[in-house]
C-alpha cells in the first residue's frame, strides 16, 4: 500500500474517530495555505477549519510573538466572516494586523479582565455561528480548557486560534503538555531578504509545525503573511523543499 493511501485510510480512521466523539456528521473542510510544501504534511491538505489550533512564538520575546500574532492574523484574513479577538492586555497593534490582511472592520475585539474570563470569551465566540475565526491570546491552556474549546468550534465550524503569551518563564513550559489542539505551531523571525535600494524587506519566518493530528510535524523557511494573508515561500526555495534549506543552512553554521 502507498504513501497516499496510507493518508487516505488514517484520514477516514480519524474521521470516524471524531464522530464518535461528538463532531460534527460533515467532513471537515479545511484552508490551504497554498504553499504545496506545507499543505502536504496537514490531512486535508489544509488548516482544519471547526477546529483549534495554537500558535507561538519561538522564544521568549516580543519580536517573535508579534510574529505568532501575524500569523494568527493572516489565518483569520482567509476566512470568510467576523473574526473575535480576545485579548487581557491592551498592547496589540492594529495597523500590523491590517497589513497581515485582517481589515480592522472585520475584527471585535474582546478584552478580559483575567485568564479564566478570556477562556470563557474565546468558548463562547467559539459556538457563536457566524463568525469566521476566534483569536484568544492565552497562557495557560489545559487539556480540560482546550477540549472544550475543540468541541465549540467543531459545532460552529470556526477556526479557534491560540495564541500562547505568557508573562513568567514558569508559564512557557505550560506550551510543551499536551492539549485537544489539532495543530500547534511556533513562528520565530529571520533576517529579511535585503534589497538591492535602501528599504527592509518582506519579513521572513522560520515555521515550526511541531504538533499536528493525524500528520506529522516539520518546519518551513517562509516569506510573512502579506495584505491578503498569504505565506509565500522565499525565491532560493520555490524549486526545492523548505526542510532541505533550513537542513542546509543549519549544519553550514554547525
Amino acid at each position: 500500500m502507498g504513501v497516499a493511501a496510507d493518508r487516505t485510510v488514517v484520514e477516514a480512521l480519524q474521521e470516524r474517530i471524531r464522530r464518535l466523539e461528538g463532531g460534527r456528521d460533515r467532513p471537515r473542510t479545511v484552508l490551504p495555505f497554498g504553499i504545496g510544501d506545507l499543505d502536504c504534511h496537514l490531512p486535508g491538505g489544509g488548516l482544519a477549519l471547526g477546529a483549534l489550533h495554537e500558535v507561538a512564538g519561538g522564544g521568549n520575546g516580543a519580536i517573535d510573538g508579534a510574529a505568532a500574532a501575524l500569523f494568527a492574523a493572516g489565518i483569520a484574513a482567509r476566512t470568510h466572516g467576523k473574526v473575535l479577538w480576545c485579548v487581557t492586555r491592551q498592547d496589540l497593534f492594529a495597523p500590523a494586523v491590517a497589513q497581515a490582511g485582517l481589515h480592522p472592520d472585520r475584527v471585535i475585539y474582546v478584552e478580559a479582565g483575567d485568564d479564566k474570563s478570556l477562556l470563557a470569551c474565546f468558548e463562547e465566540g467559539l459556538r457563536h455561528v457566524g463568525l469566521g475565526a476566534v483569536v484568544a491570546e492565552v497562557a495557560r491552556l489545559s487539556m480540560t480548557a482546550s477540549r472544550r474549546l475543540q468541541l465549540a468550534a467543531e459545532s460552529s465550524g470556526a477556526v479557534g486560534i491560540a495564541i500562547r503569551r505568557w508573562r513568567r518563564q514558569a508559564e512557557a513550559a505550560d506550551f510543551g503538555q499536551p492539549t485537544a489542539s489539532v495543530t500547534r505551531w511556533r513562528v520565530s523571525v529571520l533576517p529579511s531578504k535585503p534589497l538591492p535600494v535602501p528599504g527592509i524587506g518582506r519579513a521572513r519566518w522560520h515555521l515550526e509545525l511541531i504538533r499536528c493530528r493525524a500528520g506529522e510535524s516539520a518546519d518551513f523557511e517562509v516569506e510573512a503573511c502579506d495584505a491578503k494573508g498569504c505565506l509565500a515561500l522565499p525565491s532560493k526555495l520555490v524549486d526545492r523543499p523548505a526542510q532541505k534549506e533550513i537542513g542546509r543552512r543549519l549544519a553550514a553554521t554547525g
